[in-house]
């Protein structure tokens, strides 16, 4: 191969890879909202999460686009990782389009008569409109007109290539032959991080007769099966969904890919019988093409029943500490049976719960302003616990409870009421904390630095697991604190009156306190509960022991 094959080889792949990103990047944002609008139509039903990915895919030309924004919309809430997971099926499917532009418009239509003109006139619009839609109109045209002559370039280097070099020499050795194939459109799509360059270098290989067809298919399996190492690479650090949909997309492409190769020979034969019913000048890159859609097509068949097991696959791993916290760690369902085992797992959840609680607590009365990261995520691991310590009593009310523990069975559920009433507290709290300069300049800024910091000792005391609860102490110190609350709000108030504050001011600082004097009697109440639980828990662990001792 001389320098002039390999230089309009390297440059046809550079003009092709510059066209797909201002065809990509334009049709995004000419686009606008419409993407986010489409996939969030989109959660309806499964059948429509993969249509709508296929479309949007094979618009944008960019399954990475499709699949960041369905990543921002699982991860907002917006989207189960359900209808995210079909969302990859059809965008899979889209990036056969690429194959279809090329082999119906790359090698049937003169492409400088239309790539020139489109390239001239997307820049001019881009000259003319500098931002706005129709600029990135014309980053659409001027990529569309790049794209097609990069395969221009391709077709004349390719074409030269097959003169004095093919690939039969590595054909014709069964399996070895096929796995080295595939090998080799792995490694294309490797080296060049876009399957679409791939399958168009493949696509203009064929047309130039430097691969056979059947040797292409190959080589388009492997291609296909390349996109993973992208989907890879782009979640390393990334979010637990963005992992989770990006082990999807390499799901479908491994299996996909594997069941390509397993029907290689059916799928060709099927090629041959409709070769004759193919009228172009060449017809082996609209079958490359096809084939590429077919065996993508089956992929969406096959794995399309199996949607619900991949999800609840693929919830069960890449999960986050956050995650994991908020799966209960005591509350199994075997023990429901035994009451007392019942009882003991309850309370050590409602423990750990309470831990969290008392985090949350003493980070909210100190914040400087705005809920943080980690109080958002420790409200959401309280709320999720919350519903799983009701169920889990439910389930135990179907049981038959000794009256001991039926009494206290309330209590526990009490308790996780209190722990989700911290959690909408410290959630309050947290948003109306000013800005620390402000809070320092305020009057009565040292008295409310004195009140918080008697609350977090407070709850610091309760101790995270309630053993060393003492009841009328720590009732006493709520109303001392109580007592402050009200001596505080009485301040307040006066500064207001004189006119050292607006009346906006005292309002705020006053729900403050309010706040801060609420999260106090919460968490009193919780502990002082939980520690009745742990008695109760004791007394009947003794009673069991000591009829076990007299029997």
């Amino acid at each position: 191969m001389n320098l002039s094959i390999f230089t309009g080889l390297f440059g046809g792949v550079g003009l092709f890879l510059l066209g797909m990103r201002l065809l990509t990047d334009g049709l995004k944002l000419y686009a606008g909202s419409s993407l986010r609008n489409i996939l969030k139509a989109s959660t309806r039903t499964p059948l429509l999460g993969i249509l709508s990915g296929a479309f949007l895919t094979s618009i944008v030309q960019s399954s990475s686009a499709v699949t960041v924004a369905t990543i921002g919309f699982v991860n907002a809430g917006l989207m189960g990782i359900g209808h995210a997971v079909t969302l990859v099926y059809g965008s899979n499917l889209g990036t056969t389009m690429t194959g279809w532009l090329v082999s119906l418009i790359g090698f049937q239509v003169n492409i400088q008569a239309f790539a020139l003109p489109a390239i001239g006139l997307g820049m001019l619009l881009r000259i003319v409109s500098r931002d706005g839609r129709y600029a990135a109109l014309g980053d659409v045209l001027a990529g569309f007109g790049i794209f097609f002559m990069g395969i221009d370039v391709l077709k004349m280097s390719l074409g030269t290539l097959g003169e004095t070099f093919q690939f039969a020499g590595l054909a014709g050795k069964g399996i070895f032959s096929l796995l080295l194939f595939c090998g080799i459109g792995f490694l294309l799509t490797c080296l060049m991080q876009s399957s679409s360059a791939s399958i168009a270098l493949i696509l203009t290989a064929v047309a130039g007769g430097v691969i056979s067809f059947q040797d292409a298919a190959a080589v388009v399996i492997g291609a296909n099966v390349g996109t993973t190492s992208t989907a890879a690479l782009a979640v390393i650090g990334a979010t637990s969904n963005a992992k989770r949909l990006a082990a999807a997309h390499v799901i479908f492409n491994l299996i996909t890919g594997l069941v390509a190769l397993l029907i290689l020979p059916v799928l060709l034969n099927f090629l041959d019988i409709i070769r004759p019913f193919v009228n172009q000048t060449n017809p082996e890159t609209t079958l490359l093409a096809l084939f590429h859609t077919i065996f993508n097509l089956l992929g969406v068949i096959i794995l399309y029943p199996l949607t619900k097991k991949l999800v609840r696959f693929l919830k069960k791993r890449f999960r986050t500490a956050e995650e994991d916290e908020a799966r209960p760690r005591y509350l199994d369902r075997t023990v429901v049976a035994t009451p007392i085992l019942a009882l003991h797992a309850l309370d050590m959840e409602l423990t750990r719960m309470a831990q969290i609680s008392n985090r949350m607590s003493k980070a909210a009365i100190s914040i400087e302003s705005g809920p943080t990261a980690r109080l958002t995520s420790d409200k959401a691991i309280i709320d999720k616990l919350v519903l799983e310590v009701g169920n889990f009593g439910k389930k135990m009310q179907q049981t038959t409870l000794p009256a001991a523990l039926s009494e206290k069975l309330p209590d526990a559920m009490r308790i996780s009421g209190y722990l989700f009433d911290i959690g909408e507290l410290t959630e309050g709290l947290a948003r109306l904390q000013p800005p620390q300069q402000r809070m320092e300049e305020m009057p009565l800024a040292s008295e409310l630095a004195s009140f918080k910091s008697r609350v977090v000792h407070f709850i610091d005391q309760l101790g995270d697991d309630g053993k060393e609860f003492n009841g009328k102490t720590f009732i006493q110190e709520l109303e001392e604190i109580k007592e402050d609350y009200r001596t505080l709000k009485a301040k307040f108030l006066r500064a207001a009156g004189k006119g050292d504050m607006s009346a906006g001011q005292m309002v705020s600082y006053l729900e403050i306190i309010a706040h801060i004097r609420r999260i106090a009697e919460q968490s009193e109440k919780s502990f002082r509960y939980l520690n009745a639980i742990k008695q109760t828990e004791e007394i009947l662990s003794q009673k069991n022991e000591e009829t076990e001792h007299k029997e």
